[in-house]
């Protein structure tokens, strides 16, 4: 066994691996794109006036932790051996996903520059992060508003064996079970590749304001209800058949909380009893396919004060099954492994290694 230092409480006794399922790396400098790009992006990509804006509301002291600037300088998550060194030997994890920092692109009003520029982020990633670093895997991000290009670039790179999964912004401009994403979901599954979402970007670009009621005054009240999105996606997912049409698809909501999802899957199994007739390929109850397509990470996790009140939610949502842990570096509400050591044992080897080893097909790796 080996102790490991959680970052927030002394070491713990780790008998497992551990699978962090999102880490944030980003971009030094956008210049680091240049390389990648022929003109007029090589040029356009480093004036901060073609990129989309954000909505004003950040975190207070910002969102980044503020020990995690690397010691030559730059913004945290920007050098790949300062990352290692804090997440993977100072906290304890083995192998670790990269899901970046791209995602408002996808709601840029320009869809060739956010094409070139995310195929050029996807290379970068490549070169910079996976080939020095076979401890980390990858995510193939993709421009969801062009559902096509995004399908061509899964397949440039689905056959990587370090790009595991592809990732999509949760920001939309439709709901992601509408059948214009199919391109998307058609590659994913011809390249056995889960589907990520990642919350951001919402009410930036032309996007749609981050609630159905309008826009929030202050971080505190966007980020409370970033939940909202996720609702939004899952319930269209599958009442649009999503699942029924593609029964191989994986689809994970990352960085979006799990206690809201019992509620989702309550309200769907009683209104598809009384209105399945909108939607006769909906063939099974709801809370089914949610609980055999549908992946959810850990950060950041809910913590009521009574923790079994945590392991009931996650018995509801057959957390052995669909749920990862993910730490969340370098955000200000990165966690480390301390929260969650109160889990049973199996459960915690489940959720720290041994269901996102089968979900990314971790064949090479064995636990212990």
């Amino acid at each position: 066994m080996t102790e490991v230092m959680t970052g927030t409480t002394a070491p713990i006794r780790k008998k497992y691996k551990v699978i962090d399922t999102d880490i944030h790396h980003c971009l030094r400098d956008w210049s680091e794109l240049q390389p990648y790009l022929d003109e007029p992006w090589r040029t356009t990509v480093i004036n901060p006036g073609s990129r989309t804006g954000g909505n004003g509301l950040v975190a207070w002291g910002g969102h980044r932790r503020r020990d995690s600037v690397p010691p030559d300088g730059g913004i945290p998550g920007s050098n790949p051996a300062f990352l290692i060194k804090q997440l993977f030997d100072e906290t304890g994890v083995d192998i670790g996903i990269l899901t970046g920092d791209i995602y408002a692109l996808s709601v840029h009003p320009n869809l060739d520059y956010a094409n070139n520029v995310i195929r050029a982020y996807n290379d970068w990633t490549i070169d910079k992060w996976l080939k020095p670093y076979p401890q980390l895997r990858g995510s193939i991000a993709v421009n969801s508003s062009d559902p096509e290009a995004a399908a061509a670039e899964i397949h440039r790179l689905g056959a990587r064996p370090d790009m595991v999964m592809v990732m999509m912004c949760a920001t939309s401009l439709f709901p992601y079970g509408q059948r214009r994403y199919d391109p998307i979901y058609r590659a994913a599954v011809e390249h056995n590749l889960p589907v990520g979402l990642h919350l951001g970007a919402a009410g930036t670009g032309i996007a749609h304001a981050v609630s159905a009621v309008g826009y929030p005054t202050t971080f505190f009240e966007y980020h409370s209800g970033l939940p909202r999105i996720y609702m939004a996606q899952i319930i269209s997912l599958v009442t649009e058949g999503t699942f029924e049409k593609f029964p191989t698809l994986k689809y994970i909501f990352i960085e979006g909380g799990i206690s809201w999802l019992p509620h989702v899957m309550w309200r769907l199994d009683k209104n598809w009893k009384a209105l399945r007739n909108d939607t006769p390929w909906v063939k099974r109850l709801p809370s089914e396919y949610i609980i055999d397509h549908c992946l959810f990470t850990t950060q950041p996790i809910e913590e009521p004060p009574n923790p079994e009140h945590l392991l009931q939610i996650f018995e509801m949502v057959h957390a052995e099954k669909t749920v990862m842990y993910s730490s969340d570096y370098p955000h200000w509400d990165f966690d480390p492994l301390g929260p969650l050591t109160h889990l049973p044992e199996k459960l915690k080897r489940r959720i720290f290694f041994e269901t996102a080893s089968e979900l990314f097909n971790f064949k090479e790796e064995s636990d212990g």
